[in-house]
């Protein structure tokens, strides 16, 4: 049998003139593809449309939602097209289950959580953040919100971490406009609460206020430092706010690593540089002198001019997550 199917292919190459592979000479051979789907990915492309790719064309045997979703049609090929007869929930997470079927009659079970398409993100700003822990005073990323919307699926990076995953998603959370957010970077408390409802007074912790929708990245890991970013992604990977810290102007650690994420945010307009070009260490915010109490904040009554130029770092005792930034400027001895 295997002589045989040896034969054959030898057979198929030479009719395909060489241009055919062993592998496509074995499928006609048997008539089946030896090969097997792969799984490429997925989007979110409206709160009622889930396309996920495959490498080869395929049918859905079967799809399994948690939580459920109320699906309307289901398209194949090497993009299936998931309609849904009500949306999901903005930036709602979603695990999808899909068993899969190509013409050759192999198979792929599919296991992937996803947020669901969130087109109601506000705008925003980050406003304030403070680089230091001084137990339990945690480090912390403060946002404002300029108009009303949803926050689900929006990301939270920072570079001290590494950009393989955020440090923060959020869920579903519905804000208003000029709405102060503070996401408090450990969990090192009893009595946190993730604010998601109305009650804005539901968590306690350090620096926790019921001015203030506060959030904990679960964990005790240092995840910002005075060198490094931060910067907010939404689903289509698009910067919506970042800040570019330097604890001096002497250069980066890391300079690899950096050079990368300042490219990022630099492609994207995020941040800019003062020669026009690519930022360096001279053109971000300089933290040397920021302390667990002297944060770095945002000119609040300014323009957002995605640069140095709109931050400061407040006086001793000056920090102030959750509430307007405190105007004490620290001026170092």
């Amino acid at each position: 049998m295997i002589k045989q199917l040896l034969g054959w292919c030898l057979v198929l190459t030479g009719l395909c003139g060489g241009a055919c592979s062993t592998e496509s000479a074995i499928q006609k051979a048997l008539g089946v593809r030896a090969s097997s789907p792969v799984f490429l990915g997925y989007k979110a492309v409206s709160p009622a449309e889930i396309d996920f790719q495959f490498s080869l064309p395929v049918e859905v045997s079967s799809m399994v939602f948690d939580p459920t979703l109320d699906v309307k049609s289901v398209t194949g090929g090497t993009m299936v097209q998931i309609y849904l007869n009500r949306p999901a929930a903005a930036g709602e997470r979603i695990t999808a289950n899909l068993l899969v079927e190509d013409e050759g009659g192999n198979t792929l079970d599919v296991l992937i959580p996803f947020r669901a398409r969130n087109d109601r993100l506000p705008s925003f700003t980050i406003t304030e953040l403070r680089t230091d822990y001084s137990k339990p005073k945690a480090e912390f990323v403060e946002i404002k919100t300029k108009t009303p919307g949803n926050l689900g699926a929006l990301r939270l990076f920072s570079a001290s971490a590494g950009m393989d995953a955020p440090i923060w998603e959020f869920p579903p959370v519905e804000v208003g406009g000029n709405e102060y957010i503070v996401i408090h970077l450990r969990s090192i408390e009893e009595g946190i609460v993730n604010e998601t409802g109305t009650d804005l007074a539901a968590s306690g912790g350090t620096d926790a206020l019921p001015t203030a929708r506060d959030f904990w990245v679960p964990g005790a890991a240092k995840l910002l430092h005075k060198t490094g970013a931060v910067f907010f992604l939404d689903q289509d990977d698009q910067i919506l706010d970042g800040v570019l810290l330097c604890e001096d102007d002497a250069g980066w650690s890391k300079k690899e690593f950096m050079g990368t994420v300042v490219e990022l945010l630099s492609s994207q307009g995020a941040w800019i540089g003062t020669e026009g070009g690519v930022p360096g260490p001279q053109d971000a915010v300089v933290s040397k002198g920021a302390t667990a109490t002297r944060s770095i904040s945002r000119k609040e009554a300014l323009p957002d001019t995605n640069s140095k130029a709109d931050w400061y770092i407040t006086a001793t005792s000056k920090a102030s997550p959750g509430k307007p930034n405190n105007p004490e400027v620290y001026v170092p001895k």
